[in-house]
Formats: structure tokens, C-alpha cells, sequence
């Protein structure tokens, strides 16, 4: 099973405080790479797989996910997570945006989004 990346996810009150969040990321060296209204991912220029995302809201699922976790083949992932009888938050799903997904509770309460781009 390969993982492809890791991203944090912070929920904001608002898209005035996800701007200001992104101005003050930054400073840090983030750059915005995605924006979609209700959420924004800003990257690192130098190592793009280094991300962090801000959501107002989460509009396809129940709940902001804690963390996202890109993975080659989010099916076989779902498989091994449905057998393993872990709560899953979120049925697998293709999204318009070019991911399939789903979310599972990990042992300690957060949710975390799993997920692979889909190959055209």
C-alpha cells in the first residue's frame, strides 16, 4: 500500500479567517494551490506534497476530516478498512473535483478523508 501524502486539515469559522490563515502560512513559504470557496490547500513550491488545508465547511460529507490521506488505490483501502470493522464515517465516492474518498473514525476519534485521484 502506498501512501502519497499526508495533509493536516483546520477547520476555520470563516473565509475572512482562511485568508487570514493563508497570509499568515505564508510567511512560512505556502503557496495556495487549490481553492474552492469552502476550502483551500496551500502547498510548499519546493516540496509539493508538503500541504496544509483550511475548510469553512466540509460540503460533501458529514464533518471536516481531521487529516487527508492520499493513497494509490483508495478501493483496496476500503476494503482492508470495511473488514476491519473501523467505523466508517463516509461511504466511499467519487467526487466532481477528481477524487474518489471516503472517511473512516480512527481508535482515537478523528476523522480522517482517504483518498486517490481519479486517472483520466
Amino acid at each position: 500500500m502506498t501512501i502519497r501524502r499526508i495533509v493536516p486539515n483546520i477547520q476555520v469559522a470563516s473565509e475572512e479567517q482562511m485568508e487570514t490563515s493563508r497570509d499568515f502560512y505564508g510567511l512560512l513559504g505556502f503557496e495556495e494551490v487549490m481553492h474552492m470557496g469552502w476550502m483551500a490547500t496551500l502547498a510548499s513550491p519546493a516540496n509539493p506534497t508538503a500541504q496544509i488545508s483550511f475548510f469553512t465547511e466540509e460540503r460533501t460529507g458529514p464533518v471536516v476530516p481531521d487529516l487527508s490521506v492520499e493513497v494509490e488505490d483508495v478501493d483496496a483501502v476500503y476494503a482492508q478498512v470495511v473488514a476491519s470493522g473501523a467505523e466508517v464515517v463516509r461511504e466511499l465516492r467519487d467526487e466532481e473535483w477528481g477524487v474518489r474518498r471516503f472517511f473512516v473514525r480512527d481508535p482515537s476519534g478523528r476523522v480522517v478523508n482517504v483518498l486517490s485521484h481519479q486517472r483520466s
